[in-house]
């Protein structure tokens, strides 16, 4: 696994593939691997890198709080330093978020957005559940069970509980494999996530958008987000994947990998 230095720190990489630059952007307490099940298709047809951002995985994780501006910084330097002057950035949740952020600030240093499960500005309901998830893993000491038992039931729906249990306990096993996240690095996402605010700045984004929502998600929710960012993002699409709740890209994979796959390759070349 590499490491680059970039924007003071070294950010872990995973990168497959060939053709056009597409850099993913994990969401809270995920690492690179969070994108597996779309890492193979979209190798296919770009130069995909997963990294693993401030606070998590085997990147450094300095004392916070970050901010999403910081990592769009991160993320800008680390193009930078591998050489990249123009890339498509997708992300989900924390990572959208970060891409919105990218988006803004360094337009031309984007070919297209990828923003899954993003909000425009953290809201009293965002901020009660953050704050509810730090108060848990400071007291367990534990992300890992943080995340398992508190933050996986808000991002995956009761239906897919009841009906795929085997599908949970394989997601359940994957996040024990991999790097623990420090409580340090958790601590410091959530002040990202708490301090999120893009809502002035969503007209300096020029690139085209793909926003997607599902449709029973509770922390970023259609009624709530979409209409301010698909209003606030002049070239920008919607789709609401049904049935799904935070994270559409472990309940529906096949419809949200060929969307998301048409949307890139749509704006590729």
């Amino acid at each position: 696994m590499p490491k680059i230095h970039a924007n003071g720190i070294d950010i872990n990489y995973e990168s497959m593939g060939s053709g056009e630059p597409l850099i993913m952007i994990p969401f809270l307490t995920g690492d690179n691997a969070c994108y597996a099940f779309q890492f193979p298709e979209y190798s296919k047809h770009f130069t995909v890198y997963s990294i693993d951002p401030r606070g998590a995985g085997l990147s450094d994780a300095p004392f916070g709080p970050y901010s999403t501006e910081q990592y769009a910084d991160d993320v800008a330097a680390f193009m930078n330093a591998l050489g990249i002057e123009k890339a498509h950035i997708a992300g989900v949740s924390l990572g959208a978020a970060t891409a919105l952020q990218f988006g803004a600030k360094y337009p031309d240093m984007a070919k297209s957005l990828s923003v899954h499960s993003s909000w425009t500005k953290t809201d009293l309901f965002i901020t009660i559940l953050v704050n509810g998830w730090l108060e848990t893993a400071r007291a367990n000491q534990s992300v890992v069970d943080t995340a398992i038992n508190y933050i996986f039931p808000f991002c995956l729906s009761p239906e897919l509980f009841a009906s795929n249990p085997d599908h949970i306990t394989a997601l359940v096993d994957f996040v024990k494999g991999r790097p623990k996240q420090s409580l340090v690095g958790f601590v410091g996402q959530c002040g990202a996530v708490l301090s999120h605010d893009v809502e002035g700045k969503l007209e300096n984004i020029k690139v085209p958008t793909l926003l997607t929502f599902g449709e029973l998600d509770l922390i970023t929710s259609v009624g709530r987000f979409a209409d301010k960012l698909k209003n606030g993002i002049r070239n920008s699409e919607l789709v609401v994947f049904k049935g799904c709740a935070h994270a559409p890209l472990y309940e529906k994979t096949q419809d949200f990998n060929n969307v998301t796959l048409s949307f890139l390759k749509k704006h590729s070349g």
